[in-house]
């Protein structure tokens, strides 16, 4: 019949919902999928990486932590982000509610920067936390490179 559907065991549900892994994976000719808490973490790494405007039919989606790239990092800078962090979550990812939110900057001078979220998923009330490091590039390899330079 052409409006079967596929038996109940062969259905994924899932009410935190389901999405595609990130970054995408194939096998067997089927991509790799991700569910429930999995899938809010991916979605939170998609929404801290991706620029605004990016997205082509969602121009508002991302987080721009780029243009504040060479800011000094002040408790001002630090709750401005504080501030733009929690809106975006809150306007993109409604699954999770913001319990803590930090930055932090362990070496300022060594250009690495550190988002700490501690959230809860709404539907469950089950709590997670997540580390995001924001680096431009992995600055080992620039020391490196100046250290090369020097000899």
């Amino acid at each position: 019949m052409a409006n079967e559907q596929p038996a109940p065991s062969d259905q994924q549900h899932s009410f935190l919902g389901t999405g595609w892994s990130f970054p995408p994976t194939f096998g067997n000719g089927v991509v790799a999928m991700t569910s429930d808490d999995e899938d809010i973490q991916a979605s939170l790494h998609i929404l801290f990486r991706t620029v605004p405007g990016e997205r082509f039919l969602q121009p508002d989606y991302g987080l721009d932590v780029n243009a504040l790239l060479f800011e000094p990092m002040s408790t001002t800078l630090r709750t401005f982000m504080i501030d733009r962090i929690r809106t975006t979550i809150l306007v993109h990812e409604p699954r999770i509610r913001v319990i803590d939110l930090r930055i932090d900057s362990p070496d300022p001078h060594d250009g690495t920067l550190r988002i700490l979220l501690e959230y809860e998923v709404r539907a469950t009330n089950s709590r997670f936390n997540l580390v995001f490091p924001f680096y431009l590039t992995n600055s080992n390899e620039l020391r490196a490179a100046v250290r090369g330079a020097n000899n």
